[in-house]
């Protein structure tokens, strides 16, 4: 069986319930926690009227930490929201606390699923939940430039009128602001993009990336519809055991970071190693650091 348990029904977590129940996904059971139970139960109550027109046949309830148990996936988005002027690693204190809580209650269970990380700053949120599960580093999943890199594909497809999936670029590091486009191996098909863009436009587009974080939560609050496909995307590569490349946030050299990741069954598989130009590393190796500096604060 299937089953994936929720924790955290804000935004990010009901954007993820809904995606799944809305979206193919071979996912028998969904739980939702919260520390206001009464809105998992409403939760629980309102995704289960959608099930008559749902592709997917699902068990949803509100349920409790002990669900944990035998779950394939614990998806966390507990934790304080990024308010309007405040960087993501602006976060740590206020959810480092909150989730060395939430992991200790979820491996009292015994739980040996797959951890998905989507609470920011997810680098410093995963390497937390990596070093207080005790589990191995392929378990734990983060959202990281997953996002990013949906972002910048959407962007891409609309400059050049491509349909987003024939668009293969990746956006790698910090999932915040030392995050950097990996143009030198962008492609278009099996066109270079690097060929068809200016330096300056380059630049424009990787600030457009960057910063849409930024004013979607100027503008409405919070981001939610695209991190919940991004979630949704990771899970069906684990649940449907794909060995898809997708990028993640993933344990190398004693920090998260993320990078371009083959996912299945197991969780994190390997990292793909990508060529990267020398000013690429030099933008990978700042980023690293950045991680690096604020994880020893943790």
């Amino acid at each position: 069986m299937n089953k994936i348990v929720i924790i955290g029904c804000g935004n990010v977590g009901m954007s993820y319930a809904y995606a799944l129940v809305n979206q193919k996904c071979p996912v028998d059971e969904l739980v939702l926690i919260d520390k206001n139970n009464n809105k998992a139960e409403g939760e629980a109550m309102d995704l289960n009227h959608s099930i008559p027109y749902s592709p997917n046949n699902l068990s949803i309830k509100a349920g409790n930490y002990d669900d944990c148990k035998n779950a394939k996936i614990v998806m966390i988005a507990a934790g304080a929201n990024q308010n309007i002027g405040e960087t993501r690693l602006d976060l740590i204190n206020k959810n480092a606390i909150i989730f060395k809580e939430i992991i200790k209650k979820v491996m009292a269970t015994k739980f040996n699923g797959i951890f998905l990380i989507a609470t920011n700053p997810v680098d410093i949120t995963s390497y937390i939940t990596y070093k207080y599960s005790k589990l191995p580093a392929s378990k734990i999943v983060g959202t990281g430039t997953s996002l990013d890199t949906a972002r910048l594909r959407y962007i891409l497809s609309k400059k050049f009128e491509i349909f987003p999936k024939n668009v293969h670029a990746y956006v790698l590091g910090e999932h915040g602001d030392s995050e950097f486009v990996a143009w030198s191996s962008a492609m278009i098909g099996s066109v270079k993009i690097d060929s068809l863009l200016s330096e300056s436009e380059k630049k424009e587009i990787s600030k457009e990336v960057r910063d849409s974080a930024y004013k979607i939560i100027e503008k409405k609050g919070n981001t939610s519809y695209g991190i919940g496909m991004c979630l949704l995307r990771i899970t069906n590569a684990i649940l449907n055991d794909e060995n898809a490349i997708i990028t993640v946030s993933a344990f190398e050299k004693d920090i998260y970071v993320s990078s371009p990741c083959i996912i299945n069954k197991k969780g994190i598989k390997r990292r793909l190693k990508i060529e990267l130009s020398e000013n690429e590393q030099v933008l990978y190796n700042k980023s690293r650091k950045i991680i690096e500096e604020t994880t020893k604060n943790v």
